[in-house]
């Protein structure tokens, strides 16, 4: 079975606690559940990773190919906009990634505009609440 990294940025293990009226009232769980039950449909399985610390979600991304990973589903949350060092792994691994966004960034602040990720990745999606994870999803078993 072909396997997706999922990777959950920083703050993200706030979602439903933080910020409501941009990123809503579901959790992170209930995000990672529904992953779960779509991979099932997608005939895919999903590793869930949530970190707050750039050099741990790097080194997800390093062994991602080695550890049998088919394509990554990202949301780099706050480093989308400033992290070359997790755009630089995400290049290097050879593997397809599609990027996530719960609100659209590019109707936010002007420094949400510009994604150090988007270069690099198969694809972005955003704007669509926990609906983002799902699309993205999607797509990433789509490029397997």
């Amino acid at each position: 079975m072909k396997k997706i990294l999922v990777i959950h940025g920083p703050n993200l293990n706030l979602l439903g606690k933080r910020e409501i009226d941009i990123y809503g009232k579901t959790g992170l769980d209930e995000i990672n559940s529904s992953l779960e039950k779509e991979a099932g449909a997608l005939g895919v399985e999903v590793d869930l990773f949530q970190s707050n610390h750039e050099g741990e979600i790097v080194q997800k991304l390093q062994d991602a190919k080695q550890s049998g990973f088919s394509a990554v589903l990202i949301n780099p949350a706050a480093y989308t906009h400033t992290s070359v060092a997790i755009r630089d792994a995400i290049s290097a691994i050879e593997i397809p990634a599609v990027e996530v966004h719960l609100s659209n960034i590019y109707a936010r602040e002007e420094f949400r505009h510009t994604s150090l990720i988007a270069p690099v990745a198969s694809g972005q999606i955003s704007g669509f609440g926990p609906r983002s994870y799902i699309l993205g999803l999607q797509a990433a078993a789509g490029l397997i």
